[in-house]
């Protein structure tokens, strides 16, 4: 029992349902999605053998590495917004599992930024890479009007949920 609750809650709405019956089906589509990519990327989390904070630092240095930008440790103290020292740990492990090189500034010799390794590349890659491949190959299978409808409605709920939230919980407008 305990388990069929858990494995149902996030499929259970805390608000009125639609109106409709398709307007019903949409919102349970949409939080079954939410579902499974929570479930994917745990499953990836875990298939990559690093951390969430290891892999999302990662994944910030390889983007920045292609974008061709230097970041350095206190960029990622701010792109994870977490502490100086719990960077410093995630590099540390990250230089020594070979995914990362500290780099000296080539302008300013007191800097250093830090630069993933091919190994950390590949490892990002191998990890998110498959996600959105998947996401990929199922939106190559519907038709243009399908996906413009989908992308027009996805886009209007995701503006909704950005919205700011009240203390109480409510988005204001």
């Amino acid at each position: 029992m305990p388990q069929n609750i858990m494995r149902h809650e996030e499929e259970h709405l805390y608000a009125a349902p639609p109106r409709s019956e398709a307007g019903r089906a949409l919102s349970i589509a949409l939080l079954r999605l939410r579902r499974a990519q929570a479930a994917r990327e745990a499953r990836v989390l875990q298939a990559s053998g690093l951390s969430n904070l290891d892999l999302r630092a990662l994944r910030y240095l390889v983007q920045a590495e292609r974008d061709e930008r230097s970041i350095g440790p206190k960029d990622l103290i701010m792109m994870l917004a977490t502490s100086s020292a719990n960077v410093t740990k995630v590099v540390d492990r990250l230089v020594q599992k070979g995914m990362v090189e500290r780099v000296q500034h080539p302008t300013d010799r007191r800097a250093r930024y830090l630069r993933p390794t091919e190994a950390a590349a590949s490892r990002v890659d191998a990890a998110v890479g498959d996600h959105h491949a998947t996401l990929v190959a199922e939106i190559d299978e519907i038709d243009d009007v399908q996906a413009a409808i989908a992308a027009e409605v996805v886009e209007r709920i995701a503006a909704a949920l950005n919205e700011p939230v009240t203390p109480g919980g409510a988005a204001t407008a």
